[in-house]
């Protein structure tokens, strides 16, 4: 049994704290908040548990070597050194490079993979005078490679580069659960919607509402959260050389296991309520909840988020509006958000509102002040998951 290792997972920017406390929840050690990221260390067990069941990362990365890299040279040397690739990467196994961050003489990724797969199949032509074929779509071995500047360094002098190489468990992103098949015209990815969600607290007990949900990513996320239903994943990971088949099957045994018809303390989930006023969107929605598993726990409704009647009992009202980046005009947005404000002002009290911001004209029209602002990045635009208590 290998011992425990460094790993690193790749999270929304805005949700590193968030996805720390999730690790440690799973069981992952030494956790540490970077940017864009959490380090932590890991066993394998803790290693397969994190991605049968992680809901905030885009990536789990198993460290494999870091050295100095302060040119080609460097990386090609580096490279070769920093693991045993007779046992990780014999011929008969494809692989891919990925690059990200840069260093002197390394500045294109393109260059780099290429420098990457260079040394590796050198390796393997010395050893077995034959080498891997790459596969870009589903290899044996994903290569994940990072330069940047190295921490630490005496006082007085500046660290120079590194190369960080690493093994990606997934080869492709872990914010895909296997439910969508369906989505709206600017979707929110899922694994930001589980972040989201997390950061309202929400655990089941109190109602959920969204009245602009779209094809429902937020209200499925808190769904499968709330009843235990870990994503469909099939990982890299399974095709590695200290692949463990038996520790494998108990801990996705225990995933499996955790989905349940009730809240985990045996009390009913209480009512999460959706509505779009786009049919086809609306369809899509219920695809969605279909797919992932949890129809029977979502009310989706047809209609403008104006005619909304919330659930008797206060609880936490979530949306992802439109801000004017990819849907609409900021001009024909203002009264939606004004109409929006207003409509939760009136039947709404004693409510939570959480609201994704891309605009910050456009959530002055609701006239409300927020008591809470999480910085956070939708596809690439600066968003704001704003917090309002609504009297």
């Amino acid at each position: 049994m290998p011992a425990p290792f460094t790993c690193i997972a790749v999270l929304p920017p805005g949700l590193e704290q968030l996805g720390a406390a999730e690790l440690a929840e799973l069981g992952a050690e030494a956790v540490q908040p970077l940017r864009r990221a959490v380090a932590f260390r890991c066993d394998l067990a803790c290693f397969y548990r994190l991605h049968l069941r992680a809901l905030l990362p885009f990536r789990i990365l198993r460290q494999l070597g870091r050295f100095p890299c302060d040119s080609p040279q460097d990386l090609y040397a580096g490279v070769q050194a920093a693991a045993d690739w007779n046992h990780w990467l014999p011929p008969q196994r494809s692989f891919r490079v990925e690059v990200s961050g840069t260093a002197p003489g390394l500045t294109h990724s393109h260059f780099t993979a290429l420098q990457v797969k260079n040394a590796l199949v050198d390796l393997q032509r010395q050893h077995w005078g034959e080498r891997s074929s790459i596969d870009l779509e589903a290899p044996d071995l994903c290569l994940h490679l990072h330069l940047g500047r190295a921490s630490g360094g005496a006082r007085g002098q500046r660290a120079g580069n590194e190369a960080v190489l690493s093994l990606d468990g997934s080869s492709g992103s872990l914010h895909r659960r296997g439910w969508r098949a369906a989505m709206g015209l600017a979707p929110l990815k899922e694994n930001l919607a589980a972040g989201l969600i997390r950061a309202t607290g929400w655990d089941g007990h109190v109602p959920l509402a969204d009245p602009l949900c779209g094809s429902g990513t937020l209200l499925i996320e808190a769904a499968c959260a709330a009843l235990g239903r870990t994503p469909a994943r099939t990982l890299a990971l399974q095709r590695w050389a200290d692949f463990n088949a038996e520790l494998w099957e108990r801990e996705s045994a225990a995933a499996a296991g955790l989905a349940r018809q009730e809240l985990a303390d045996g009390s009913p989930v209480a009512p999460i309520v959706g509505m779009e006023r786009d049919p086809g969107v609306l369809e899509q929605a219920r695809a969605n909840a279909e797919a992932a598993g949890v129809a029977p726990w979502l009310e989706l409704q047809g209609g403008d988020c104006r005619d909304f009647v919330p659930p008797e009992t206060p609880g936490v009202i979530v949306c992802n509006p439109p801000y004017g980046e990819r849907l609409g005009a900021g001009e024909d947005l203002e009264p939606l958000y004004a109409d929006l404000g207003a409509m939760v002002k009136q039947r709404c009290s004693g409510w939570t509102l959480w609201l994704l911001s891309g605009n910050p004209e456009l959530t002055g029209a609701l006239r409300m002040k927020a008591s809470r602002r999480l910085p956070v990045s939708n596809g690439g635009i600066d968003c704001r998951w704003l917090k309002y208590e609504i009297h």
